[in-house]
């Protein structure tokens, strides 16, 4: 299944206890094992051999949940948006994707459109198949693509997708900073109009041979859509929440507002027609997707949608669904905030004042939390402890070798000891001898997350530290993300948090010094030169940029300015009246394969 050129911050609602475990005590050796053995195998396909109703096709409703505890902010716009709801809710549209990947995340031909690398000239030429219109019938040009970088790297845009890397296009930097009113290094060979864009780089990478690179942007923009709209104003526009348009099978027919869209056939699709007719999807909270699911109100959960532990225990056995799921490309982390954002220089500074800055503080946090008791006894095999930044489904660019943060209390203390927070009756001061009192910034969700997060504070409060949940309490997920985005904030010290990454690994739009979404605002020299290394010239040596990956996540273990907490698999429940369901990443036409071969849900 198709994953676009998106870094995306999403919901961690997905958190695994069920009652507070704060008692829970295993063995750090034994943990390790206990959470590998009891992974679940699970398909990316379901094959159903049932024959296909028409008539289901045609006048029955798809009907998909979105498990979310907050409603979904409504941004159509891929390069704007900057949740994952709002790409699950809207993913029937396409997603604006330019192209066709392979099994590996490997660009190939046949999508939107196909890109040609040139490594002599340095020039990327993207070109876009004749009948391509988006949903009002009008032609997708050369325009919409480089339309879409002039989104991102506007001086004023709302986009949280640029970083550094586009700097490697000709005239890229100067447009960010405002010295230029277009991008140079674009030309279009057959006119504005034409299929046809040429890009011109600096140097190219071996992460543009893959979707989701920092260096290609991986969708359309409309063009005559947007051009009358103000790039500041864009997000909020009836253009992109109103009246939008898509390149995909649908066309969206309506929209309550934070909580459901209704599609159809986009009659102008250049791929395969789908057989469905009508397609909603429900946002869903976390406590009551089980039972929506186990009462037959839904055909499946959205592919990309976040799924508990829990869930999966009490519906992995329902004989009205197949359980679907692949190693997922995102994980939970913690992040910590030890900086701003320069809004004028447009870069992450890190402040040597900040209540966070020491790494023996972060690491003795990271060490005092017991994520493999967690996962062991409430995971059921669909979560497990991370060990990197780096997911396992990178097989190859993953630090197998690399032990995490197991559970070491004992360690976590000698670390705090050394680096002078020392105990002043209950709890521990800053090494200056100030009072230390730290605020951890978590989302609301479920039951499941809140025992979670309870369980954090216990096991920190444990080792002296006086952590307190910011603002008093979980915090609603769209004020959660808007108060860490903001370019200087203090109510958070500490947060809980989640990604789901693009499909090429390279983290300079997450961690990099001007990424928007390096909410913890951590730099260093050293990170810049890792992350920059990844996709340097010598990188086209596999081996070469296999040791970059491996160097970098050994360095941000030591840092812990931010560490990955679990793995997990992406994974939902499919009624067994849908064929056709498939979330590989070579599907890329998830919407269009789908069919019913009934009229109600079974």
């Amino acid at each position: 299944m198709n994953k676009a050129s998106k870094k995306w911050a999403v919901s961690s609602a997905a958190a695994l206890a069920v009652m507070s475990i704060a008692a829970v005590s295993i063995d750090s050796g034994n943990d390790v094992a206990a959470a590998e053995t009891k992974r679940a195998k699970l398909s990316d396909t379901y094959k159903n051999n049932a024959k296909t109703d028409n008539k289901a096709n045609n006048k029955s409703t798809l009907k998909v949940a979105e498990p979310n505890d907050s409603p979904f902010k409504g941004i159509t716009e891929p390069i704007l948006a900057d949740n994952q709801e709002d790409s699950n809710v809207f993913s029937p549209g396409g997603s604006g994707n330019l192209f066709n990947i392979d099994k590996n995340y490997k660009i190939i031909d046949g999508g939107l459109a196909n890109q040609k690398l040139d490594r002599d000239n340095n020039t990327v030429t993207i070109t876009i198949r004749d009948n391509a219109k988006w949903s009002d019938g009008k032609p997708v040009t050369a325009r919409d693509v480089e339309y879409a970088y002039e989104i991102i790297a506007h001086p004023k845009s709302t986009s949280s997708q640029y970083s550094s890397d586009f700097e490697r296009i000709a005239g890229m930097k100067d447009f960010h900073d405002g010295k230029a009113d277009t991008i140079s290094g674009f030309t279009y060979p057959d006119g504005e109009d034409g299929k046809k864009v040429v890009i011109q780089y600096n140097a190219l990478s071996p992460s543009m041979k893959y979707s989701g690179n920092s260096f290609i942007w991986g969708t359309v923009a409309p063009y005559h859509l947007y051009k009358g709209v103000p790039i500041d104003k864009l997000a909020g526009s009836d253009q992109v929440r109103k009246n939008p348009v898509f390149v995909g099978p649908y066309k969206l027919d309506k929209v309550v507002e934070g909580e459901s869209t209704s599609w159809s056939p986009n009659k102008y699709y250049w791929g395969k027609q789908p057989k469905i007719k009508h397609v909603t999807i429900n946002v869903v909270s976390s406590n009551s997707i089980d039972k929506a699911i186990q009462t037959s109100k839904y055909d499946f959960t959205s592919p990309a949608g976040v799924m508990r532990g829990t869930s999966y225990k009490n519906l992995k056995k329902l004989k009205n669904y197949k359980i679907v799921g692949q190693p997922d490309l995102g994980y939970n982390y913690f992040g910590f905030n030890v900086g701003e954002y320069d809004t004028d220089k447009k870069v992450n500074v890190m402040d040597p004042k900040s209540k966070m800055r020491n790494k023996n503080l972060r690491q003795a946090m990271m060490y005092a939390v017991n994520e493999d008791a967690i996962n062991d006894k409430f995971g059921n095999g669909v979560k497990w402890r991370a060990k990197t930044l780096i997911p396992p489904i990178f097989g190859k660019y993953a630090d197998k070798s690399a032990k995490g943060f197991p559970y070491n209390p004992k360690k976590a203390e000698k670390l705090l000891d050394d680096a002078g927070y020392k105990k002043d009756g209950k709890w521990r001061t800053q090494p200056n001898g100030k009072k230390l009192v730290i605020h951890f910034g978590a989302m609301q969700g479920s039951s499941t997350s809140h025992a979670t997060y309870q369980d954090y504070l216990q096991r920190w409060r444990k080792i002296g530290l006086n952590v307190k949940m910011a603002t008093g309490k979980e915090m609603e997920m769209n004020s959660f993300y808007d108060t860490l985005q903001k370019p200087k904030q203090n109510k958070i010290d500490i947060f809980s948090a989640a990604w789901s990454v693009s499909s090429e690994p390279t983290p300079s739009q997450l961690y990099g010094a001007d990424a928007p979404f390096n909410m913890g605002h951590f730099v260093t020299r050293k990170n810049t030169q890792l992350i920059n290394d990844m996709n340097n010239d010598k990188a086209w040596n596999d081996s070469y940029r296999t040791e970059k990956f491996k160097e970098w996540q050994k360095y941000m273990n030591d840092q812990a300015a931010y560490v990955a907490t679990d793995n997990s698999y992406r994974w939902g429940p499919v009624n067994k009246r849908v064929k056709g369901f498939d979330i590989g990443a070579a599907n890329n036409e998830f919407w269009s394969n789908l069919s019913l071969t009934s009229s109600k849900i079974k």
